[in-house]
């Protein structure tokens, strides 16, 4: 069976972007069109409607989630006897394919929940940090596979998840720059007790073998509270792609100390041919292998049309 094939067999729930629109249900819109425009990424044509019909009903959604976890963390506090253990926070985990728009999703709806009137707390961290440094990868022959499960310091995820999730104080995550496209090092920033953390990644929602001896083998979503995928047909994820790496040519790539500087100075067919080689030898692979096997564990997927809006959402039933 299909999952993903709306019946009455299916996990999921289905609605069209007009149906869903009807969930904001009069929640107030709280960003400026001038906001959308700073929070979108290039190429994406998000703007204050597809907002208002889309992530406003998911804000809503997931402030709801947020306050029945906060409720049944109280109550069971009350239960252990335990009434000063530390806040756990409520963490969203966000996949989804190279191109598919995660970052202008994960910084809209980190707006959006952190103008809900209980103005909670909410941070964005992303996996690139933990990326293995440039060195390493090439080290290790893996450069080409860059985003690749094996490229990420999975344990340095699992550890900065766990003590998130214990409510430590002031965990640190690394930084990555895409100008130089590579880890920052001795760079991180301070995640310190949010009430929301959104954790978004290519590979976040990616299983590993189980053991057959019974062991613990912490995924990385076994530490999510809510999970989302973004995803959009093949052929729209590969056109995306390459229109933004030609946009990005002629823009950010012609910055002196760019890793990709050196695509800036060679001639378009060149370019648009480095491109296609780049989808359908790294982020084609890394798509059909890891990242699309993961959507059926999303508890929402998002599905985008051509236009790169938001055409349906599937909500996993309770």
């Amino acid at each position: 069976m299909d999952q993903m094939t709306p019946s009455v067999l299916s996990p999921y729930r289905f609605f069209s972007a007009e149906e869903w629109s009807g969930f904001r249900a009069g929640t107030e819109l709280t960003l400026s069109a001038e906001e959308v425009k700073r929070l979108r990424s290039l190429d994406d044509p998000v703007d204050l409607n597809e907002v208002a019909r889309i992530y406003l009903p998911i804000s809503r959604l997931l402030s709801a989630h947020v306050e029945a976890s906060q409720h049944l963390f109280r109550e069971r506090q009350r239960f252990l006897q335990a009434p000063d253990a530390a806040k756990t926070p409520f963490v969203i985990g966000l996949a989804g394919s190279v191109s598919v728009g995660k970052s202008t999703t994960a910084r809209l709806l980190k707006e959006l929940l952190a103008r809900w009137p209980t103005s909670p707390k909410v941070d964005l961290v992303t996996t690139d940090g933990f990326l293995y440094p440039n060195a390493v990868l090439n080290a290790e022959g893996l450069m080409q596979r860059k985003g690749f499960p094996e490229s990420y310091d999975v344990g340095a995820i699992l550890r900065f998840l766990s003590a998130i999730k214990a409510g430590v104080r002031n965990v640190r995550a690394p930084v990555y720059s895409h100008f130089s496209y590579d880890v920052v090092p001795g760079e991180t920033i301070a995640v310190d007790q949010p009430d929301i953390l959104i954790f978004e990644g290519l590979n976040v929602l990616q299983v590993r073998d189980m053991p057959k001896d019974g062991k613990v083998v912490p995924f990385v979503s076994d530490f999510f509270d809510h999970s989302i995928y973004l995803d959009a047909d093949e052929a729209d994820l590969r056109r995306w792609y390459i229109s933004r790496f030609m946009r990005l040519r002629l823009t950010a790539f012609r910055q002196e100390g760019s890793f990709f500087h050196r695509y800036s100075k060679i001639g378009e067919a060149e370019a648009l041919e480095i491109a296609e080689g780049l989808w359908r030898e790294i982020n084609a692979r890394n798509l059909h292998e890891n990242i699309l096997p993961t959507r059926p564990r999303a508890d929402l997927i998002l599905r985008k049309g051509p236009d790169h809006l938001i055409e349906q959402v599937a909500l996993r039933r309770i």
